[in-house]
């Protein structure tokens, strides 16, 4: 007998952390990454307007055999033929799918999908979707072939360690700190045309796990440049940074005594002779966090010189805070921005497959710049940038 309830963080969250310790595996079966909650597992969503975790209890022992998570939001969808006003969409995004290694194949996952899509319904959402990675094999063919879900778009992530020494940054780059509401204006003028870019843009900037936006331009345009006339600089780059550090922990097992002892010398090498910039393997076999850029978008001829600047300032941010292993930022595959982002491609994976459902009837919206018809998922993308919301890492 099988039962799917909502998560109570005071009798689960014991067993939910021994499941998802069972099941972080990597690609090779042996190298595994353990998420550690800080707080409770629900602590990922709970920063999104509309959020569910949902267990599913097997036999008389009531043991927890899978776990799911899900949270809703209103995000653009692209523009509105011949104009510049954005479509928005009511969305939901499914995370956090596990189930016991041994309780698969039986039907667990698919009965944990459709019990979070009910919820998803009932709460208006009109379209879901889902995000894993491309070697991820049996969470796409059940989405794909057991929950109708289809293939949508396939941005990439960038991922690059903090390394022990911090990276140099130009004396001709000016890097301001923008306020939120400044940022707010001119992300909602920047990605009104692209798509998953969140209504609620201001909540998102606002909150505690938010480090600030910043924006890096030229010196010498500084003094040209007013914040308040409603321009922006003629070169510039600009992005802001999430903590994932007070959500969650990453810890890497099971490498070979090899790995490890080439990723610990090249750390001991790097602490000693910093002056030789040795790019070092921070230690993630002790749990580390993360810092998340997000909002990514550079302008101008020195828009690729400033995005890099911007992301050295970001190292340099994490490097500052004890625990801090990567930056991570995910991008469109098309979007120009890619190819300024420092990123390890070892580290990096280039396609992070996203499959999305129409919840919803034929009733909708009428076409959105991609071609013609009132369904999203069938929709070719009205723009290269697809803004990736740092609550869903």
């Amino acid at each position: 007998m099988l039962v799917v309830r909502e998560f109570n963080v005071e009798t689960d969250i014991t067993a939910v952390e021994e499941l998802e310790r069972l099941c972080e595996v990597g690609p090779s079966g042996k190298t595994s990454i353990y998420t550690d909650f800080m707080g409770d597992p629900i602590c990922r969503i709970r920063h999104s307007p509309a959020y569910l975790m949902l267990v599913a209890e097997s036999g008389a022992g009531k043991e927890i055999v899978g776990v799911i998570r899900g949270s809703i939001k209103t995000v653009t969808r692209g523009k509105k033929p011949f104009n510049e006003f954005p479509i928005y969409a009511k969305v939901a995004y499914i995370l956090g799918l596990r189930v016991s290694p041994n309780h698969r194949r039986l039907g667990i996952g698919t009965k944990l999908v459709e019990k979070m899509e009910e919820w998803c319904k009932q709460q208006g959402a009109e379209y879901v979707y889902m995000a894993t990675d491309r070697a991820n094999e049996a969470s796409i063919n059940l989405f794909t072939l057991k929950c109708a879900y289809t293939r949508f778009r396939s941005p990439t992530v960038l991922v690059h360690p903090v390394h022990a020494h911090r990276k140099r940054l130009s004396r001709d780059t000016a890097i301001l700190r923008l306020s939120p509401p400044l940022s707010e204006s001119i992300y909602r003028r920047l990605f009104s045309s692209s798509e998953f870019f969140p209504r609620d843009i201001d909540a998102i900037l606002a909150n505690s796990l938010s480090l600030g936006t910043f924006m890096a331009l030229p010196k010498a345009h500084l003094a040209k440049w007013d914040p308040l006339s409603g321009r922006l600089p003629p070169s510039y780059a600009i992005l802001s940074v999430w903590n994932c550090m007070d959500v969650f922990k990453l810890q890497v097992k099971g490498v070979s005594p090899l790995t490890y002892a080439w990723c610990v010398g090249s750390r001991l090498l790097d602490d000693w002779m910093p002056w030789l910039r040795i790019p070092s393997v921070p230690d993630v076999f002790r749990p580390f966090g993360v810092y998340v850029m997000y909002g990514l978008q550079m302008e101008g001829k020195s828009g690729g010189k400033l995005m890099r600047e911007l992301c050295s300032f970001v190292h340099n941010m994490g490097a500052a805070e004890e625990g801090c292993a990567a930056v991570v930022a995910e991008v469109g595959r098309r979007d120009p921005v890619r190819i300024a982002v420092p990123h390890w491609r070892r580290l990096s994976w280039a396609e992070d497959v996203w499959c999305m459902k129409r919840l919803v009837g034929e009733d909708g919206e009428e076409g959105c710049c991609g071609g013609g018809s009132d369904d999203w998922v069938r929709t070719r993308p009205c723009s290269p940038v697809v803004f990736v919301d740092p609550r869903d890492f």
